[in-house]
């Protein structure tokens, strides 16, 4: 239907007839003379609509913002003092020949230039939101990314393999979205959280490098990050160790970076143990653009009157500082900001010291809490902290996770707000994380990624021993404070990973009900494996500057797991649910 697409008429076409089509994204009538900004995939060209071109005129007349139009006419030079230099069509324009309307429009609930639009609505009317420029920036970055990182795998010998959506629920830490069989009565499909066993089968099969564009469901509470469904990288490999696959996938990354957005990422990505981490940032993922960091102060407090700081001090808590630099400059009405927002992390408040003159000691700092601590403790608290005048220390004193969360958040909170957030993409990868962590609700020990994460050949025997003490050979690639890829080196062995079950309290029985299939195949020779799975979304987030993944995907869920457009999940009627075997019971309304 048409002969070139808009953003690509240039110069070198003038005075040649071509034929365009797409949508009307700006009319403007200039003194008779009808002027319109077509737009398609490629971007605008300006159509002129003359009256000497009476029937050309005429329909153009008649066109009104996102009609659809074909346009033939003459490429022209534009007028002196007309050209747009922020177009690639910006030197010329069409002279209308023939103009055709090939659909109307309604006029539109937003204006595609609108920034200030709700969510709710752009999400309702997401094909109006498509359309926009920035939404079909972001989604051609997808597409670039995807093809970059097919592209890599490829030339490295990776194979594409795709594995099922319809499988048996497993436990891999949230719920499964169930699909109930119609031929099998009372049994359920689950949709796959990962494709994780399914890609151990396939290194046991032999086929050693493998990958997939894989679409993945999770049933959990949702956040800005989250998805109900989502699409990752998933990736396995044989016969290559930790320091192995993680020099390949930030190869990968490094690759992906300097084609797309022209940034050098470093090389090596550098390494820090999960421990180093929690200690000096309170969190796994931390940002590294942030200059600021925790400082264990527990050793200090145990002996001090004050009990905020010396009860979680002896109870296995967590007494940490993080030092401002300038943040003495912070206003009272900000603290208690701070203070507030501290507090929906679990903390109980915020105490803090004002450093006026670190050589006055105590008569050169300011704090409600400087009468309970010694001179001794406020000496070396100064002395750890490298308090200078000027700053301001923040503490958290509760217990470890509430600690490390709060100040964690605080941290990032902080650097955005004063500034100290450094431009640029700062990679790293966190390694030996413990196995497990013990859950104090159920009383026993949980998989800290999953339950076919690897042990670290030195620690396998504190499975029996001592398993909070086991480290697994597990790794994070995290960038600008998010984790943006996770995996490890499997379990290739039978005996090991029934024990590792054990530890979990998941009985043998209950293991080959769940598993069998995995622990039969570790019987037939599974060489040693292991792999990562990127959040493409949030990868593609990143680097397209977006707020939310929301932006990033064509047709994503609301926070509470609903499509605004199709109004899904909806009700289905009585007979597909009879086929089904099913019957609703609606939760009960009004008083319980």
């Amino acid at each position: 239907m048409r002969t070139h697409y808009c953003g690509r008429v240039d110069t070198s076409l003038i005075d040649e007839t071509v034929t365009v089509c797409g949508w009307a994204h700006r009319r403007r009538d200039h003194g008779g003379v009808i002027f319109v900004d077509l737009r398609d995939r490629t971007g605008l060209l300006q159509i002129v609509a003359d009256p000497d071109e009476s029937r050309a005129f005429a329909v153009a007349d008649a066109v009104r913002g996102e009609f659809v139009l074909r346009v033939t006419g003459r490429v022209r030079r534009r007028p002196e003092g007309t050209v747009n230099p922020d177009l690639a069509t910006g030197e010329v324009e069409v002279y209308a020949k023939e103009f055709e309307i090939l659909n109307r429009s309604l006029p539109l609930p937003f204006q595609l230039d609108d920034t200030d639009m709700g969510e709710a609505v752009r999400l309702k009317y997401r094909y109006l939101d498509l359309r926009r420029d920035a939404m079909q920036r972001k989604l051609r970055l997808r597409h670039q990314v995807i093809r970059a990182l097919r592209a890599f795998l490829e030339d490295n010998e990776f194979v594409e393999v795709e594995t099922p959506v319809l499988t048996r629920s497993t436990p891999e830490g949230a719920r499964d979205y169930l699909v109930p069989s119609r031929t099998q009565a009372g049994h359920f499909f689950a949709l796959p959280q990962s494709p994780q066993l399914f890609k151990q089968i396939l290194m046991i099969a032999g086929y050693e490098r493998y990958f997939q564009i894989a679409r993945c469901f999770r049933d959990e509470d949702l956040r800005a990050d989250r998805q109900p469904e989502f699409t990752q990288l998933d990736i396995e490999t044989s016969f290559l160790d930790e320091t192995g696959i993680m020099s390949l996938m930030e190869a990968m990354v490094r690759k992906v970076f300097l084609e797309l957005l022209g940034v050098e990422l470093p090389d090596p990505f550098p390494h820090m143990s999960y421990a180093e981490a929690m200690d000096k940032f309170g969190t796994d993922r931390p940002d590294l653009r942030i200059p600021l960091q925790l400082v264990e102060l527990k050793d200090l407090m145990g002996q001090v009157e004050f009990k905020v700081f010396a009860e979680p001090a002896n109870s296995g808590g967590r007494v940490a500082a993080m030092r401002v630099p300038a943040g003495g400059q912070l206003t009272r009405q900000r603290i208690d900001q701070y203070t507030e927002y501290v507090k929906q992390f679990g903390a109980k408040g915020l105490a803090y010291i004002k450093v006026n003159d670190p050589g006055q000691g105590r008569e050169g700092l300011q704090s409600p809490i400087l009468k309970f601590l010694p001179d001794e403790v406020i000496a070396a608290v100064l002395d750890r902290t490298a308090g200078e005048a000027g700053d301001l220390i923040f503490f958290g004193a509760d217990r470890a996770g509430v600690v490390n969360e709060s100040l964690a958040s605080l941290r990032v909170r902080i650097g955005a707000d004063m500034g100290l957030t450094q431009p640029g993409w700062r990679p790293l990868w966190i390694t030996d994380f413990p196995m497990f962590e013990y859950d104090t609700g159920l009383k026993r020990w949980q998989s800290l990624h999953h339950p076919f994460t690897g042990v670290q050949a030195q620690h396998i025997d504190r499975l029996d021993s001592d398993p909070g003490a086991a480290l697994s050979r597990a790794y994070d690639m995290v960038l600008n404070g998010a984790e943006i890829g996770g995996g490890s080196v499997r379990i290739h062995q039978e005996a090991v990973q029934e024990k590792v079950f054990q530890v979990l309290g998941i009985e043998l029985e209950e293991a080959r009900q769940k598993f069998g299939f995995l622990l039969d195949a570790l019987q037939y020779g599974a060489p040693p494996h292991g792999g990562i799975a990127f959040g493409l979304d949030r990868l593609v987030a990143m680097m397209s500057d977006s707020e939310s993944i929301r932006d990033v995907i064509a047709f994503p869920k609301t926070q509470k797991a609903a499509c605004l457009m199709t109004e899904a999940p909806s009700e289905v009627d009585d007979d597909q649910l009879r086929e089904l075997h099913i019957r609703v019971r609606k939760p009960k309304t009004g008083a319980q």
